[in-house]
């Protein structure tokens, strides 16, 4: 029965990996549900997405249970645990609580953090998009090693969904309107703006979980001056039937398939992913590419010119007519680096090569860490010339 009190630690003990191994559960535990009848049933229904949560707790504010967002998450999970909390970023048992890094990847398949979105505020970008609209989403179900979210969390980095997706959409056209027509092209787009809708998150893992992202898709439809955008590792088909009619642009991430073995833990396979571009493309979004992060490593140069090869041997020229990419070289947080070392210490030995990096103080304080200029941009000139000579048709909106 599900229970509505006080913040309560909710702690178990790790169990089933081997010490410093990413734990590497069953990814969507939804198994008591029984599928509406459907001639195609939804994926995130399916024994596949069954994998990605399987939901034990759910820690939520008040309003975001009270909600009709909230209210069809919640039925989507009978009997779970529900601890009332009175802010999704302030949970002591989860972002607070160290005993949690060796459950890092524990948490994510059994938590969910349900919250409201108070501060609707859309902000300039000008590298991946015009604009960063406000998300539906904070943190993720999967454990991408490198990944910035964490760093302001602390030991727990579950999926906090935000239930007020009507007034995130009614403040994204209000703001798409404001602008009026793009009349100068950029490197975003020729003609539309374009509005980043999951920076914090993966809107194809969020669309295994609620309705959000096709939400926010279907206004997109209706807004002929701006395109949403987001990135994602996680091929989730239940997107192809979203309709989006040109207006969202989905990058899949790149990375040679040794990295995202070790670094991508609980994604889509990188086949996988450029597989489903030509899905996609057909499916009315345009397909774009994000070549990220770029990890330098023995052999990285080796890699990533054959995965550039696949590219160029699978796609159909369709998609590479329309493609494009960004490339993104890492950056480290040393907090997520001592993080890291309690759940997942391989993937240290690659993301965090003092020699090679220098410090950097972000804007919130946090110390990160970054290549060298002089590394970073003989690196990029030489991934830049790899692009040329064999996917010369990857048109390169921005390197960074």
């Amino acid at each position: 029965m599900s229970q509505r009190g006080e913040e309560r630690d909710v702690d178990q003990p790790p169990t089933g990996a081997a010490p410093g191994e990413p734990e590497q559960q069953a990814l969507f535990g939804w198994s008591d549900i029984a599928a509406e009848p459907d001639a195609h049933p939804a994926f995130r229904d399916s024994p596949e997405a069954r994998r990605m949560l399987e939901v034990r707790e759910v820690y939520a504010e008040s309003a975001a249970l009270d909600s009709p967002r909230g209210r069809q998450i919640m039925a989507r999970l009978p009997g779970v645990r529900v601890t009332e909390v009175a802010s999704h970023w302030r949970i002591p048992s989860l972002h607070g609580n160290d005993g949690n890094i060796s459950r890092w990847v524990r948490i994510k398949t059994e938590t969910l953090v349900l919250g409201v979105k108070h501060t609707l505020r859309t902000r300039p970008n000008g590298r991946s998009a015009d604009w960063i609209a406000p998300g539906p989403s904070n943190g993720c179900a999967m454990a991408c090693a490198y990944c910035y979210v964490p760093r302001r969390k602390g030991y727990a980095n579950p999926i906090t969904l935000f239930t007020n997706i009507e007034a995130i959409v009614a403040h994204v056209r209000r703001h798409v309107r404001a602008q009026g027509p793009k009349t100068e092209p950029n490197q975003c787009d020729p003609h539309a703006w374009v509005y980043d809708i999951g920076e914090n998150g993966d809107c194809s893992v969020d669309a295994l979980v609620c309705d959000n992202t096709a939400d926010l898709v279907a206004a997109f439809r209706g807004l002929p001056t701006a395109k949403a955008s987001f990135a994602t590792k996680f091929v989730n088909p239940d997107l192809l039937a979203l309709d989006p009619q040109g207006r969202t642009r989905v990058r899949f991430s790149l990375m040679p398939p040794d990295d995202a073995r070790l670094l991508d833990i609980r994604t889509s396979p990188i086949a996988e992913r450029i597989a489903a571009a030509t899905d996609f493309l057909d499916a009315g979004y345009e397909v774009h590419f994000n070549l990220s992060p770029v990890i330098l490593r023995p052999g990285w140069q080796r890699d990533w010119a054959e995965l550039l090869s696949h590219l160029d041997d699978v796609l159909p020229a369709r998609v590479k007519q329309q493609a494009a990419a960004e490339i993104i070289m890492l950056t480290h947080n040393q907090s997520l680096h001592e993080v890291n070392l309690g759940w997942h210490p391989r993937a240290e030995e690659v993301l965090w090569q003092p020699a090679a990096q220098e410090t950097k103080r972000s804007q919130n304080g946090a110390l990160n860490v970054r290549y060298s200029l002089d590394i970073k941009r003989q690196s990029l000139t030489h991934l830049q010339q790899m692009i040329t000579t064999r996917t010369p048709w990857l048109r390169v909106r921005y390197a960074f």
